[in-house]
C-alpha cells in the first residue's frame, strides 16, 4: 500500500498550478538570461515555477528540504532525510524557441533513495509518475517493463553531442543502431527509453535536478541508468549519465564505452 498519498497528492496540485501558468506564459514576453553560455537560458518563468514549488512545499512538508536549479531553495550537502528535487523547465530552450519538448521534473528522495518521481510534459499534457516498487504510469495508466533482450540494432539511440566528442567509439554504436536522436530535455529522453522509444540515451554533463525523477521511472522500468564509464550516479553531483534498456546497456559498456 502506498505510503506516499499525501507527497502524490501534492505533486499532481503543484502540477496543475505550475502548468497553467506556463501555458499562460505562452501569450507573454518572457525575460530571458543565459547562465553558462548564450544557449544555457533562465527565464522568469523558471524562476517563478521554483519558486512557487518552494512556497507549496513550505505550506505542505515544513521539514522537507529542496534542491532546485534556479537557487530559489538553499543548498544542499546531504541527502539525509526527505529532499525534493526540482527542475521547473527542463529543456528551457525548447521552451522558449519551440514551445514544446519541455517539462517540470519533480522527484523526492529520502535519506539518498529515490521514492518518488514526477515528470510533467507540459505542452502534451502527459504526466509520468513512479512510487518506488508500485510500477511506473504515464497519465494513470501503468507502463510496462522494457524489454530485457532488445539490442543496439533494434533502436535508435539518443546522445548528447559532448557525449559523442568525449567518446569517439560512440559513432560505431550510432551505425550499428537505427539511427541517432536528440530531444533537448533530459527528463524526456528518459522517458523516451523507460518507453522503450529509444534504446539508450547518454549525455556527458547533467545535474541532479535533469535525471532525479526520470532516474526513479526508468529504473522502476527496468533500465540501467549509471555515469558513462558504469559508476553509480551521485545524485548531489553533475556528471555524465546513461540511461539504456538492459542489453543495450551491456553491449555500450562492453564494446563502445570503456
Amino acid at each position: 500500500m502506498s505510503r506516499l498519498a499525501k507527497e502524490k497528492q501534492f505533486v499532481a496540485a503543484f502540477f496543475e498550478e505550475a502548468g497553467a501558468e506556463i501555458i499562460a506564459s505562452f501569450q507573454k514576453n518572457l525575460t530571458i538570461e543565459t547562465k553558462s553560455d548564450r544557449n544555457d537560458l533562465v527565464t522568469n518563468i523558471d524562476k517563478q515555477i521554483e519558486t512557487l514549488f518552494v512556497q507549496r512545499v513550505g505550506e505542505k512538508f515544513p521539514t522537507h528540504r529542496i534542491f532546485g536549479e534556479e537557487g530559489m531553495a538553499a543548498e544542499i550537502d546531504t541527502l539525509d532525510g526527505p529532499v525534493w528535487i526540482v527542475d521547473p523547465i527542463d529543456g528551457t530552450l525548447n521552451f522558449v524557441a519551440q514551445q514544446k519538448n519541455f517539462a517540470i521534473s519533480v522527484a523526492l528522495y529520502v535519506d539518498g533513495i529515490g521514492v518518488y518521481g514526477a515528470i510533467y510534459e507540459v505542452e502534451k499534457g502527459d504526466i509520468y509518475t513512479c512510487e518506488k516498487g508500485f510500477g511506473a504510469y504515464l497519465n494513470e495508466r501503468k507502463l510496462p517493463k522494457v524489454s530485457s533482450d532488445a539490442a543496439i540494432s533494434d533502436h535508435l539511440l539518443i546522445a548528447n553531442l559532448s557525449a559523442i566528442r568525449i567518446n569517439e567509439r560512440l559513432f560505431e554504436a550510432i551505425k550499428e543502431s537505427r539511427g541517432l536522436r536528440l530531444y533537448g530535455a533530459a527528463s524526456l529522453e528518459y522517458m523516451y527509453v523507460a518507453t522503450g522509444r529509444a534504446g539508450a540515451y547518454m549525455s556527458a554533463n547533467l545535474a541532479p535536478w535533469d535525471v532525479a525523477a526520470g532516474k526513479i521511472i526508468a529504473e522502476e522500468l527496468g533500465c540501467i541508468v549509471t555515469r558513462l564509464d558504469g559508476s553509480q550516479m551521485n545524485m548531489l553531483e553533475k556528471g555524465s549519465s546513461i540511461v539504456a534498456l538492459p542489453h543495450v546497456h551491456k553491449e555500450l559498456m562492453q564494446n563502445y564505452l570503456r
